[in-house]
């Protein structure tokens, strides 16, 4: 009952002179709002790219190629042609729990149709690639193993080069030149969208890697091989023998940096967040300044209504009071104004999350967590910032606090 009485009394303190409460919380409300903001543009571009990491499909590691190095710069893993199609078969029959592997074979080419030509990525797989990437067909079929084996002049295409080229009109059954080498369309690649690193995965001409190496590319190497594993709780183990696989193979020897390198999905995915993870952080440490910032304001204030109401202290303090009921109703006006400020906040900081979605075109993401966190941050800050003035009022003399003008 009596820390109803204190709750009532506080808010109907705050009443009395409501355009400086709401001006005291305004620090408060702008505080929470932008943490509110700034996390959830953080957690929306996570999302995106673990979206876009999930479109290399399910349970996937990915082992690149060695590194080359020009005028004393490496150019990066995945540069140098160190993976073979021996690599590949031993890959598919002495590693346990792999279900698919696929290289990779890419190359730039001039696409011809008619009087319509484009630029195109052709990217030479094998007939796991479809599965292991998770990609459906629009229309058509995939090409099989019997293709890539004889090198069969097949292709399945995406659908930005397939409007390119054919506009509204089916490609399957079409035949394409690939560096002047007819091409069979079998199958339509449903859409897919943009990569992380913003490239239009639509945009390409999936071929058997063995037609990619004799009639394309040249060369008998990989640059990188996909290999899926049956199950996520066997992807450990499968990179680790992998690994162990690749460096007997290669004859790498014990403490030698092998000519490859084994990523997973959640690795990649690891990399490609840590820098908006960052971001987030830092400018979410500079948005928690202006609650700090507010919790001040309220401090400030309190300081003033204490004096402001000195003799009123005297009075209850003169009639009964104990100094724990006045300590509690100015504790419960502070934590009031920054509970009260901190709701404001998140429902504003969730309408501008909203607001900067549509502006930015990418999605953001309001997560329950840093609502608790923008809350508990503000309640506490109450706490925190009204206790001094609190104790302040509940300190003074009752004679001194009646005889103050």
């Amino acid at each position: 009952m009596i820390i109803l009485a204190s709750i009532r009394l506080a808010l109907r303190a705050l009443r009395r002179n409501l355009l400086r409460t709401l001006l005291t919380m305004l620090g408060i409300i702008i505080g929470v709002a932008a943490v509110i903001s700034v996390v959830s543009i953080g957690n929306g571009a996570k999302k995106q790219v673990e979206a876009q990491i999930a479109t290399l499909g399910q349970n996937v590691i990915l082992v690149l190629s060695g590194n080359v190095s020009r005028g004393g710069f490496s150019m990066g893993f995945g540069t140098a042609g160190t993976l073979t199609q021996p690599d590949l078969e031993a890959i598919r029959k002495e590693v346990e729990g792999v279900e698919g592997a696929s290289p990779e074979v890419r190359v730039f080419s001039q696409l011809a149709y008619g009087n319509q030509n484009a630029n195109v990525q052709v990217s030479g797989v094998s007939a796991d690639y479809l599965s292991i990437r998770a990609w459906p067909l629009k229309s058509g079929e995939n090409f099989t193993e019997q293709d890539v084996r004889g090198a069969t002049k097949v292709a399945i295409i995406g659908q930005t080069t397939k409007k390119t080229l054919f506009g509204d009109q089916d490609a399957v059954g079409q035949s394409i030149r690939i560096k002047n080498a007819p091409f069979t369309i079998v199958g339509e690649l449903a859409p897919k969208g943009m990569n992380m690193m913003g490239s239009d995965q639509d945009d390409i001409v999936l071929v058997p890697f063995s037609s990619a190496l004799k009639r394309l590319a040249g060369g008998t190497s990989f640059r990188s091989i996909s290999v899926q594993a049956s199950d996520a709780k066997l992807v450990p183990g499968v990179q680790h023998d992998l690994d162990d696989l690749l460096r007997q193979r290669h004859k790498i020897q014990d403490g030698r940096d092998p000519d490859f390198l084994i990523r997973t999905q959640q690795e990649i995915s690891n990399v490609a967040t840590s820098t908006s993870r960052v971001l987030t952080v830092l400018l979410g440490s500079v948005a928690g300044v202006s609650l700090v910032v507010g919790g001040i304001g309220i401090m400030n204030i309190m300081l003033v209504s204490v004096t402001e109401r000195t003799r009123e202290i005297g009075v209850r303090l003169a009639i009964g009071a104990r100094t724990r009921d006045i300590m509690m109703q100015f504790l419960f006006e502070a934590i009031a104004l920054s509970v009260i400020g901190g709701i404001i906040g998140i429902g504003l900081g969730a309408w501008i999350s909203g607001r900067l979605s549509g502006v930015m075109g990418s999605p953001t993401v309001v997560a329950a967590n840093s609502i608790l966190i923008a809350f508990g941050s503000s309640a506490l800050i109450g706490i925190v910032f009204g206790y001094f003035p609190a104790l302040k009022a509940a300190r003074l003399d009752p004679i001194e606090a009646l005889r103050f003008e």
